[in-house]
């Protein structure tokens, strides 16, 4: 598609001026414009450049017009409405590159040689004051135009002269290339610029948000779906950022109510797992702690109780089901051990040797050196070691019993 741009009768920096007027500028002809003039409008309040929304409707199309509703054919309507809707359809159809064009033409930024046609374009703060908007913001449409033009997009700045015309790429294009917000050209900008094309949304909403910290807070204390969402994120981003990490189990552990509300998602989490460890390895630990296989019944169970449990919505709370479950596997692991004879025995071995290796330890970790140097002695300790020597003798008889019933 070709888009004209007729050169202003104008010098080139009058043309540009007329972008600061706060209203529409056309020429002043005395028969109704033809379509190849145009003069860009300027939002009288808003006196920097327009830029187009990304639900902009594409009101005038080559070859779609909509059938006139009055009858009548443009030349009959007034000169400056006709204007206005060619200038529309131009913008309609290039979006932000019809501006582009004019800085890309007219403006030569502080350090480039005036030689040649470059002697009649102007500064970039120049054009600014002309145009009645800030430097920062012509340089924006400078780099967009720089870029596209690296991309082979458009014509390279050397090239174009003030007032010359080309075709100009579809509006839709206009959004990959340019970004009104300052921040974007920072590290921190160009790493939420990359995140944002990651998850296919423009990038000028995402820094809009990272610039308002306290509206994304407002939007996260008042919408359910926005907490969530940013919830998401944060755990998407815990998992590469110890930091992070660390910073966010600090200010749990400082929250009694956060605190209790991780312990008890713990111990639901436990119990699941031990179910799921039952149906997926098919074995069961016994509460002396063995490992054997599990009986078929008691897999069968598991896996009707890890069913509801994998059924469950986000929303829904699973820890009275994940607590019916491991207690209902539970007490099927204790009756198959206590079904079979020789696992019966086994358990009973285990858990014996269990405690007397616990009580080995305790007894071993009493330091009497202390006793002997210190004043610490009371006379309830004596009874207590007496208890349990005694205690000791009667195990060690009746062990020794044991041994030699046939």
């Amino acid at each position: 598609m070709t888009i004209a741009f007729t050169p202003s009768e104008t010098a080139p920096v009058e043309s540009v001026a007329s972008l600061a007027s706060g209203s529409f500028v056309p020429a002043e002809p005395a028969e109704p414009a033809d379509s190849a003039d145009s003069v860009v409008p300027v939002m009288a309040e808003e006196p920097e450049f327009w830029e187009p929304s990304a639900s902009e409707p594409q009101a005038v199309q080559d070859g779609d017009d909509e059938a006139d509703t009055d009858g009548h054919a443009d030349e009959e309507h007034d000169p400056v409405v006709v204007r206005d809707a060619h200038d529309f359809g131009v913008y309609a159809r290039t979006g932000g590159w019809a501006f582009a064009l004019k800085v890309a033409r007219s403006v030569r930024p502080g350090g480039q040689a005036a030689e040649g046609t470059a002697r009649t374009k102007v500064s970039a703060k120049a054009f600014a004051r002309l145009a009645g908007c800030s430097p920062e913001r012509v340089m924006r449409y400078y780099r967009a135009w720089d870029m596209a033009a690296d991309d082979g997009l458009v014509p390279q700045f050397e090239v174009l002269v003030p007032g010359a015309d080309i075709e100009l790429p579809e509006a839709d294009v206009w959004l990959s290339y340019y970004t009104s917000r300052n921040s974007a050209s920072s590290v921190r900008g160009q790493a939420i610029t990359a995140a944002a094309e990651a998850e296919g949304i423009r990038p000028t909403k995402a820094l809009e948000v990272a610039e308002n910290p306290t509206a994304l807070r407002a939007a996260i204390l008042a919408d359910p779906g926005t907490a969530e969402a940013a919830r998401g994120a944060l755990l998407d981003r815990m998992k590469e950022d110890p930091a992070l990490q660390t910073e966010m189990a600090r200010a749990i552990a400082r929250t009694d109510d956060l605190k209790k509300a991780v312990a008890s998602e713990a111990k639901a989490a436990d119990r699941i797992g031990y179910v799921r460890q039952i149906v997926e390895n098919g074995q069961i630990k016994t509460p002396a702690g063995q490992t054997v296989e599990a009986p078929a019944e008691l897999r069968a169970e598991a896996e009707r109780h890890l069913s509801l449990l994998d059924e469950l919505d986000d929303s829904e709370e699973a820890g009275e089901w994940a607590g019916e479950a491991y207690d209902a596997v539970k007490g099927l692991v204790a009756k198959a051990v206590e079904e079979d004879p020789a696992l019966r025995v086994q358990e009973r071995r285990t858990k014996f040797y269990n405690s007397l290796q616990k009580a080995t330890k305790v007894f071993e970790e009493l330091t009497l050196d202390e006793v002997m140097e210190e004043d610490i002695y009371e006379a309830d300790m004596l009874q207590r070691l007496e208890a349990l020597q005694e205690a000791i003798g009667t195990c060690i008889s009746a062990l020794r019993k044991a041994t030699t019933t046939p």
